[in-house]
């Protein structure tokens, strides 16, 4: 049974990936959006497409906004990403892009309202946020509000939610969880500095945490890792 619509924001990594397989899971006609905002790893646009096509998504949009215009990250400047970091997640790191949710939800709202849709799904967890404040469950809470005060559809009184079905999961709750979905993780990207498309540099935050969520979820990693 169709629970309704929902809108999801689509990276095209792992994330992002097993959320929207999520909401295929709990009955809501998808739609995907992807953000084209001038990241080095441009390559997990590709994935993106290839995640919603694997998944039945049809109506999968991608967007420019370019973030390099205001630079402050890792990911959009010529700042290097780290590598081989011990302390994931033990400060907010140069990986951080200034207020990208932020921006990200106000995009994945008004297409919600155009499509009249009211759900909003994102991937974050509590290892993003435990370095990223804008995955924090308190963000998340207050963009609910945001989207109500802000948009017609919610002065006319339409209730925005927004979803973080991952939210409280470690990365292999995640891996477990979307193999339980049958999501095709080899379709993904997580790598913030891939040498190549669908590769995976191995050394950077996002490729660790990959990497260690499949070894402790006992599941057979099909990524491909150039170290």
């Amino acid at each position: 049974m169709i629970a309704g619509r929902a809108v999801v924001l689509l990276s095209g990594g792992l994330d992002s990936a097993t959320a929207a397989a999520w909401a295929k899971a709990a009955g809501f006609e998808v739609a995907a959006l992807s953000i084209d905002y001038g990241q080095r790893h441009r390559f997990e646009l590709e994935a993106a497409g290839r995640v919603a096509r694997a998944l039945g998504i049809a109506d999968h949009r991608t967007i420019a906004v370019d973030l390099r215009a205001i630079g402050g990250s890792a990911l959009t400047d010529a700042t290097a990403v780290p590598k081989d970091r011990v302390a994931i997640g033990a400060d907010v790191p140069v990986t951080y892009v200034p207020a990208r949710n932020t921006v990200f939800l106000a995009l994945l709202t008004g297409f919600a309202e155009v499509l009249g849709a009211t759900d909003l799904v994102i991937g974050a967890n509590v290892q993003d946020y435990s370095g990223y404040p804008d995955c924090r469950p308190e963000f998340l809470h207050a963009f609910e509000t945001v989207a109500r005060l802000g948009t017609r559809a919610g002065v006319e009184g339409a209730k925005f939610t927004v979803h973080a079905p991952l939210l409280h999961l470690s990365k292999a709750g995640i891996v477990r969880f979307g193999a339980s979905l049958n999501v095709d993780y080899a379709a993904t990207l997580s790598c913030y500095d891939p040498p190549a498309a669908f590769v995976h540099c191995g050394r950077c935050d996002a490729c660790r945490l990959r990497r260690a969520g499949f070894a402790e979820a006992g599941i057979p990693d099909p990524s491909r890792y150039e170290s």
